[in-house]
């Protein structure tokens, strides 16, 4: 905001005090003009207007969506729709929205050609399952199925002990 100044021969008590009240106007009527600036922004924007933003990119909030992940997908709308259709972009998208590092693995030589395998670990797809459903059923491939491959970590422990047996192999003959 442009600070006003006064010429050095305008001073006193009462000049100081229109100088005072003319900032504060000004400064609200500032703040009035970057407010439509702000309701663009999808992460500061007020909730009726995010939702018209999410209306504008093709975006619904599926039941029980937060509402900074709601944020978050109407934010990305556009780069998501841009990378739908790829693995790699599937990929980022996925990365993105907070599901984390994804395995894709496509025309598998045993399964048929149009399955598609995603790898996940196994709280990636219980934090997220209806996420995960939503964001195969607006980015996904067409004519592609999709499965969940789960991968669960396990902590495993192993003893190696040298018991020096010892083996003689005797052999005879006539």
């Amino acid at each position: 905001m442009i600070r006003l100044k006064l010429p050095f021969w305008l001073g006193g008590p009462e000049l100081a005090k229109l100088k005072e009240s003319a900032q504060a106007w000004w400064e609200k009527v500032e703040n009035w003009l970057h407010w439509p600036l702000q309701q663009m922004d999808a992460e500061t924007c007020h909730a009726t207007v995010l939702d018209l933003l999410a209306w504008q990119r093709d975006i619904s909030r599926f039941n029980g969506e937060p509402e900074s992940l709601y944020r978050l997908r109407v934010k990305h709308a556009f780069i998501n729709a841009k990378d739908a259709g790829s693995t790699s972009g599937l990929k980022r998208i996925l990365h993105r929205l907070g599901v984390g590092y994804v395995e894709i693995e496509e025309r598998l030589p045993d399964r048929d050609w149009d399955v598609v395998l995603l790898t996940l670990s196994d709280s990636q797809l219980s934090q997220n399952p209806e996420l995960m459903r939503v964001l195969i059923q607006q980015y996904g491939r067409t004519c592609r199925r999709y499965d969940f491959v789960t991968v669960t970590p396990l902590t495993l422990r192993i003893f190696a002990a040298d018991f020096n047996d010892d083996q003689q192999t005797l052999v005879a003959s006539l």
